[in-house]
């Protein structure tokens, strides 16, 4: 049985509208038999709004908590394990790169996506205040929600693992990756005994969670239709189907994230030799916000950075990590291109972007066209050292600044 639920906020009248793109009282979702949302509105922005109410609708926990870690806010609700992951976002410098690119970086329409995302996860807050964990996470801008992707990405490229080993004093001279993952396949009409093509989607992931399946359906009058799966706080499919296509995601373990040690000054511990010269770690003072028993205890501690990146000073050393996933804002605007995507000539030039740091892409479509690439955003390295081993951070050699091309 399917029923209608359409937007009647108590806290709007009858004429606010969000933004130039979105007036909430224009945006239909229907909920099928076993719960999933299908979105209908005249722009991709409207869309975009409805996604984030029903998804707020079924889950405002999980993406408050995205959000918390987005804003470096998650000690302030969830105590010492949430400070530590504040810490890596102010590390990992993730709001940085999203204040530096946004606006060179995001194309206009997709910068109405987000708007839009956002104005519904804030109606959303407004209208259900007891939901709310804490009211300094709103309102909720587009810059969070690609801070927050930022560090989704770096950490599936491997940033919180490297972290972990430095930290610990385990990093090793060689890192060896897992052979599990999910599964994907297809087949074009030469390989099925009715002709048809198919393509089939076995992700592997938990069910709740920050990166539990949420599905929902998106249909707007400017040509997104798509029916998928996506993350808690995501604005798009991430992988399923539009009337035309299909892709799915796997894991995929190519080399993405590198580790240097640095040479340090023995007369001066904040100076690492680089090329010869003797140069200054940046240091910057943070402060961290701890919730403990009842309690918000704030807890300054400092932040460093080389030439080469996010940078831990413990006592075994100095050590700097590398990776294509925090010189990217562009991997949700990428999604959105391949879910409008209407053929393999737009999808290619989607993934073309290199914006999405990893993952195995297997691709069918109607016109009987199917893909497999194991996608990465892979730097072009100097081919005198072992890049999966710790590397030396005094050398301009091994400080890579070049991706390969998709091809």
């Amino acid at each position: 049985m399917r029923f209608w639920i359409l937007f009647a906020f108590v806290l709007f009248q009858a004429t606010t509208v969000v933004s130039q793109d979105v007036n909430p009282s224009t945006i239909d979702i229907v909920r099928d038999k076993w719960g999933v949302p299908h979105i209908y509105a005249k722009t991709d922005a409207a869309v975009a709004y409805g996604l984030a109410w029903a998804n707020s609708e079924d889950d405002f926990k999980t993406i408050q908590q995205g959000f918390l870690a987005g804003k470096a806010m998650l000690g302030s609700y969830s105590g010492k394990s949430g400070a530590t992951v504040d810490y890596i976002v102010q590390l990992l410098q993730c709001r940085k790169i999203v204040e530096e690119r946004y606006e060179k970086d995001i194309a206009p329409d997709y910068k109405r996506v987000l708007e839009g995302y956002a104005a519904g996860i804030n109606a959303y807050a407004k209208a259900y205040p007891k939901e709310v964990f804490l009211k300094k996470i709103f309102p909720v801008t587009p810059k969070d929600m690609l801070t927050y992707s930022v560090l989704q990405l770096a950490i599936s490229s491997g940033a919180d693992k490297a972290l972990r080993e430095i930290t610990s004093g385990t990093i090793p001279l060689a890192t060896q990756f897992a052979s599990g993952g999910s599964n994907a396949y297809a087949f074009n009409s030469k390989m099925t005994e009715d002709g048809n093509v198919y393509l089939a989607i076995n992700s592997h992931q938990p069910l709740e969670g920050p990166v539990a399946w949420y599905e929902a359906h998106l249909a707007s009058e400017e040509g997104w239709n798509i029916l998928g799966a996506l993350f808690p706080g995501a604005p798009s499919i991430l992988h399923g189907c539009n009337e035309n296509l299909g892709w799915a995601h796997t894991v995929n373990y190519p080399d993405k994230l590198d580790v240097y040690q640095l040479e340090l000054n023995p007369q001066n511990k904040t100076q690492y030799k680089f090329d010869g010269q003797w140069e200054q770690l940046k240091t910057t003072r943070i402060k961290l916000r701890v919730k403990i028993a009842g309690l918000k205890i704030g807890v300054k501690k400092n932040i460093w950075e080389s030439n080469y990146g996010p940078t831990l000073v413990t006592d075994k050393g100095a050590f700097a990590i590398r990776t294509g996933a925090l010189m990217e804002i562009r991997a949700l605007e990428q999604w959105y291109r391949m879910n409008k995507a209407k053929n393999f000539s737009e999808f290619k030039m989607a993934l073309s972007m290199l914006a999405i740091p990893g993952y195995n892409i297997v691709y069918a479509d109607r016109y009987d066209t199917i893909f497999h690439i194991s996608n990465g955003k892979i730097p072009i390295r100097n081919q005198r050292y072992e890049w999966k081993n710790t590397l030396p951070g005094n050398t301009s050699e091994t400080l890579w600044r070049e991706f390969h091309s998709l091809g």
